[in-house]
């Protein structure tokens, strides 16, 4: 885990935020890691979602019914989480049986936990009853608040005028939302039998076992980010995060190591472009299909080292493959020119990259020179070349391609690298229009 959290707080936005899904087993170990990872200073809150609404009858011990979910922002000077939408539920709270113009309002205990004498004294209602705070308490405000809350009628002693005071507030005077609490109950973001029942209707043949409900992510994601943000998954699972993205209009993307890449998640998100997902949140967030996604499988580590300790190119890559994948370090783009074979990749107007897996002669070198124009600079990458062919020409750089990328990448993994299978297809307009996973 530690170095899969290191690089997600690498990639994190200043202002962007973490949510992990834990279970009671590994959450407090978890908890402890992130802390040495992130510094303590970067946690916001453990949440805790209910995800079961009946026990389990064959538990040993205790049926457990929550999961945690750690939240850490990169910079909590900066991030602030959004408000949750405000329910009928909420609004219905708020009467007017006193006909106030100001219109509907709820009201609050107008007594304070904690005993102050500055704010003790007896409070003589409409009905002439006189009242006084409970023992140990007191009211929440001085006399003279009191009875400047009163003058502007937001003092409510009941439809008699003669109930202990309450404070009354205003729905119109409330602000868009509510602040999230750190308790999820099921009936608000879902249950695993939600989730399973989700996935099943996807692939009934073979469900997800462990699926998030879509709810679940649409809460996080509410909080978490706006229309148009990137949301990255590292661990995609069933493909709930990058689906629910999907409908709430976010740009995603999606990362997992196991076949269910392919028997799963492509499954879920092709169902979902193609509005043939009619579960989780897609009524809710009036989900009609659309949009679209890129899916790119991880190659093999480009760099190994062979018997004799030597770095060594993959041979797992063809010459195709790994043009691309030194483009792809180099920052270039890897654009094969139809008519000169050496313009494989494109830096800029006149900068060019050519990668070969041949050794390099002076007589191949000078036929490339001779059709090279003013003002046009190359780099070969090769996997060797005659001495002295590297200071033969100013405007052309012959460089070795192990030791050119040693530098700017960690080789000889297998887990996770930025290679690439297939050559990338550069489209700007379909670059706008897509989603990438």
């Amino acid at each position: 885990m530690r170095p899969r959290l290191e690089i997600l707080w690498r990639l994190l936005s200043e202002d962007g935020s973490l949510w992990i899904s834990i279970d009671d087993d590994e959450g407090h170990y978890l908890k402890v890691l992130c802390d040495d990872i992130f510094g303590r200073n970067s946690f916001v809150s453990t949440v805790i979602w209910e995800k079961k609404f009946s026990p389990q009858n064959d538990a040993k011990w205790l049926s457990d019914s929550h999961d945690f979910i750690l939240v850490y922002a990169k910079n909590k000077e900066v991030w602030r989480p959004n408000l949750l939408p405000r329910t009928s539920s909420m609004d219905s709270r708020y009467k007017n049986p006193d006909n106030d113009p100001r219109g509907p309002w709820t009201s609050s205990d107008f007594t304070a936990r904690t005993y102050s004498a500055n704010t003790d004294y007896p409070i003589t209602t409409p009905s002439g009853r006189v009242v006084t705070p409970t023992k140990s308490r007191s009211w929440i405000s001085s006399r003279e608040e009191f009875d400047r809350l009163v003058a502007d009628n937001r003092i409510w002693f009941g439809a008699k005028g003669s109930n202990v005071p309450r404070k009354k507030t205003f729905l119109s005077e409330v602000q868009g939302g509510v602040v999230p609490m750190t308790t999820w109950r099921f009936e608000e973001v879902g249950s695993t039998q939600d989730a399973k029942k989700e996935v099943k209707a996807l692939n009934p043949e073979d469900p997800f076992a462990t699926p998030k409900p879509e709810k679940l992510i649409e809460r996080v994601l509410i909080l978490a980010s706006n229309p148009g943000d990137l949301i990255l998954d590292s661990f995609l699972g069933s493909g709930t995060t990058v689906a629910v993205a999907q409908k709430m209009g976010r740009r995603w993307i999606g990362v997992e190591m196991g076949d269910h890449a392919y028997t799963h998640c492509k499954v879920r998100l092709d169902k979902v472009i193609a509005g043939q997902d009619p579960g989780g949140i897609t009524k809710a967030q009036n989900w009609q299909g659309g949009g679209g996604y890129r899916f790119y499988e991880v190659a093999p580590t480009l760099i190994n080292k062979d018997p004799f300790d030597e770095y060594v190119i993959n041979e797992a890559y063809d010459a195709d493959m790994l043009a691309a994948a030194v483009a792809l370090h180099e920052g270039f783009r890897y654009q094969p020119d139809s008519s000169l074979f050496w313009k494989q990749s494109v830096g800029n107007e006149n900068s060019y990259l050519f990668v070969t897996t041949r050794h390099l002669n002076s007589t191949y070198l000078d036929s490339i020179k001779d059709t090279m124009e003013e003002g046009e600079y190359l780099i070969i990458a090769c996997r060797s070349f005659d001495s002295g062919l590297d200071k033969a020409y100013g405007n052309i750089t012959v460089k070795k391609i192990p030791q050119m990328l040693l530098d700017r990448c960690e080789f000889g993994k297998t887990d996770y690298n930025l290679n690439i299978v297939h050559p990338p297809v550069y489209d700007d307009e379909a670059e706008e229009e897509e989603q990438d996973e």
